[in-house]
């Protein structure tokens, strides 16, 4: 039996490297993968030529341009364009290169910024976005609707999975420009080197939030994608196709700072700085859709820092800057 010809578009970020480690020991998989260098996913011709040439059988578009709130604030036309283009580029040469199956990753920032607790699918479409990283979330839902369309008009088997907030190795550990979770590992990190007596965490430490290990994101990408249609058409609706993927567990940041410190080995003080903006109160995914799908998350938050803790020890040299 041929192997299955799998495209993994975006395989050097955080969630195409895991899904790359998700496949490299599957030998009944042939992965293809391409750096920006060899294909620019913004050139429609160039992304049309690969599709033709390369016989590809699935598809994992994993392939973003992405970021925090400094720089979804400051590049709004980027974030917009780009992932427009993305998406639209791929899913298209798929379609018309014959691909049947296609995996859309997405984020939990498509809901309303004031969505209703724990954020069912449902919520999507039904209010205001958050300003902030409007234009990105604005590009995630049209690839909802992309991969919905050509299903209706094409019979297609185009499906989406949005994450809530990743961690994992080929994480961002910027010290300005990166998320939650590599920020303070960082910063616990530099202070437990320096002998410092204390750290200072932005806001009251009261909001909280959900984590997922990107390991397991990768995992829950290929269960969703390997579903009978059967099945997946069973627990969704032809325009509400998209599936949730999260722990349904979530912590106060606080919580996450001193599992985060007792991973590190930070011996001093977490001081909780209250004139600092607190953002959301809560934001948890609704993940009953995919638990009646049959998966759920393994990876427990601090098993996860850890590993992601000591993969960042291992990557120092070139993460500095």
């Amino acid at each position: 039996m041929a192997k299955q010809r799998i495209f993994i578009a975006g395989h050097n970020g955080m969630v195409g490297s895991a899904l790359v480690r998700q496949f490299q020991h599957n030998s009944d998989v042939d992965l293809v993968t391409r750096s920006r260098r060899e294909l620019n996913l913004l050139d429609q011709e160039a992304v049309h030529q690969f599709f033709h040439q390369e016989r590809i059988n699935q598809v994992y578009l994993a392939a973003a341009k992405v970021g925090g709130i400094h720089a979804n604030n400051t590049y709004p036309a980027e974030f917009i364009y780009e992932n427009l283009m993305i998406e639209a580029n791929i899913i298209h040469s798929a379609h018309l290169a014959g691909v049947q199956q296609l995996l859309f990753l997405g984020s939990s920032c498509i809901y309303p910024k004031l969505a209703e607790q724990p954020m069912s699918e449902e919520a999507l479409l039904t209010g205001t976005l958050e300003s902030t990283n409007e234009p990105y979330a604005i590009a995630k839902i049209a690839g909802i609707k992309l991969c919905e369309s050509y299903n209706r008009q094409y019979g297609r088997d185009y499906r989406s999975v949005m994450p809530t907030n990743l961690y994992g190795p080929n994480d961002n550990f910027h010290p300005q420009n990166s998320h939650v979770i590599p920020a303070m590992m960082r910063r616990l990190h530099e202070a437990k080197q320096a002998g410092a007596a204390e750290v200072v965490v932005w806001g009251s430490g009261k909001p909280m939030r959900e984590f997922l290990h990107v390991d397991d994101m990768a995992a829950a990408s290929v269960h969703v994608m390997n579903l009978d249609t059967a099945t997946y058409e069973a627990n969704t609706q032809p325009m509400l196709t998209h599936i949730n993927v999260g722990t349904g567990v979530d912590c106060t940041i606080r919580e996450l700072a001193e599992t985060i410190k007792k991973v590190i080995g930070f011996e001093g003080a977490l001081v909780f700085d209250t004139s600092k903006p607190d953002g959301t109160p809560r934001k948890l995914m609704d993940v009953s859709r995919l638990k009646a799908l049959g998966w759920k998350a393994s990876i427990s938050l601090e098993a996860g820092l850890q590993q992601t803790y000591d993969w960042f020890l291992q990557h120092q040299e070139q993460l500095r800057g």
